[in-house]
């Protein structure tokens, strides 16, 4: 149809009136709006004025006669559907058609009826389905591009934080820069949008993807696995998005039955959100298992024992640990040593008892404290910054929004953004940094 809604419009050329007149009686009761013109040059007119899906002219006219009408429509209009009839079986005539006009089909004078009105359709029915066709495959590249749009941009879509995420503009630049290519630097960005709805003692997300990423780093896991328990890690409470503040907040032992119910459903939830982006989708699975019970009591899919991916019962000694400390499980916020004996009197029930003893024992030994001091690394303000120098921690803003991911060397343009954000946002930041490999190496053999 030339317009949505609207019966196709059918113009028939041919210098004969009789003609005209038997085709359209031919045509009566079709569901087409019928136009004649008697010459070519009159059905350019026409079709100048009004769109045409579908042309059928006779060949020979005086003036522009029919492979000459078809050419021109096909160079102008080549949407519309080109027919020729003709009493003319002269080959020379014919060959012009398909070959300058690119005819759908010819038909013969004088033609049947029962004919000419399937072939009409079956060129109508044709051109409905190829335009279709390219509507539906606009319609995906447009959908398409606003999925990536609202990817890139998820931090745009969290309801009352567009003015604070705005004024984080200039400081994302500069992340999205080094983000580009790596979706696993790329979580943590989203993540640090659901701490902006937390107080500062219940964002977990920072701690959860040091620790895991720690603990795989230890255990030498693979590449693959290292990056999906990070990406995990970093969006494991994703589904929680669409709560209310005062219940991302609340200690799961004291949620209502119909909060329990949604609690129960985040794991999923998360999972939905991120199962169209395939770089997340084994993440995804880990986040959708998280909350699954060693003894099979968990949700949502009451795996059991080894049919939990590994990634997620590492992921739910991780996250369990980290929101024991921050009030996010029970009532009372646990000490590290606490989280430790909840996390030994549970394995079996909830957790994987072989790696349960080895993260307790990880925990306990090889990373005592995450947020611990390292020798290597120096703590200043901004104005203390020196070119080259590197993070050795993402550093966040008061809103919880990652300002730059650890590992990210410092430029003199980098710490003059940084002081000039400090100043319109009224705060001060302190970074852990480390000097360059060569000025380290220095250091020591002067010291």
């Amino acid at each position: 149809m030339s317009d949505e809604g609207k019966l196709p419009c059918v113009l028939l050329v041919d210098d004969e009136p009789h003609i005209l007149a038997a085709l359209g009686r031919a045509l009566r009761g079709e569901p087409y709006r019928l136009l004649t013109a008697s010459s070519g040059i009159q059905a350019l007119e026409r079709m100048t004025s009004e769109p045409v899906d579908l042309l059928m002219t006779d060949a020979r006219m005086p003036g522009l006669d029919g492979p000459g009408l078809l050419s021109e429509v096909q160079r102008r209009w080549p949407d519309t559907r080109r027919l020729l009839l003709t009493g003319d079986a002269n080959l020379t005539t014919c060959i012009r058609a398909i070959n300058q006009g690119q005819i759908y089909r010819y038909l013969a004078k004088p033609w049947n009826d029962d004919e000419l009105r399937a072939t009409l359709r079956q060129a109508l029915a044709h051109q409905h389905a190829e335009r279709e066709h390219r509507r539906l495959e606009r319609l995906a590249l447009e959908q398409n591009r606003r999925l990536q749009e609202l990817n890139a941009h998820l931090e745009q879509r969290v309801r009352d934080r567009t003015a604070e995420l705005q004024q984080t503009a200039d400081m994302l630049d500069l992340a999205y820069e080094e983000l580009h290519h790596s979706y696993v630097t790329t979580t943590e960005v989203f993540a640090s949008l659901l701490n902006q709805r937390l107080p500062t003692d219940k964002r977990s997300n920072a701690q959860v993807i040091a620790l895991v990423r720690a603990y795989a780093a230890q255990r030498q896991l693979s590449e693959a696995d290292n990056r999906d328990l990070a990406m995990a890690a970093a969006l494991y409470n994703l589904g929680k998005l669409t709560w209310d503040d005062h219940l991302l907040s609340r200690p799961s032992d004291l949620l209502h039955r119909d909060e329990r119910e949604r609690y129960n459903r985040y794991p999923v939830q998360g999972e939905n959100l991120l199962m169209t982006l395939e770089p997340l989708h084994d993440a995804s699975q880990l986040i959708r298992h998280h909350q699954e019970h060693w003894n099979g009591a968990g949700f949502p899919d009451h795996l059991h024992g080894e049919a939990i991916p590994f990634g997620a019962r590492l992921l739910k000694l991780a996250v369990d640990f980290v929101e024991l400390q921050c009030g996010l499980v029970l009532q009372r916020p646990q000490s590290r040593e606490e989280a430790l004996q909840f996390l030994a009197r549970y394995s079996g029930r909830l957790y994987d008892p072989v790696l349960c003893r080895d993260f307790i024992d990880f925990c306990t030994h090889q990373a005592p404290d995450l947020q611990g001091s390292d020798p290597d690394v120096l703590v200043m303000d901004t104005r203390r910054l020196e070119p080259g120098m590197i993070l050795a921690r993402n550093l966040l803003a008061d809103s919880g929004m990652l300002l730059l991911n650890a590992g990210k060397q410092l430029s003199a343009a980098v710490i003059d953004k940084l002081i000039a954000f400090e100043a319109s946002e009224g705060a001060r930041y302190t970074l852990h940094v480390r000097r360059p490999a060569n000025e380290t190496a220095t250091a020591v053999e002067n010291s």
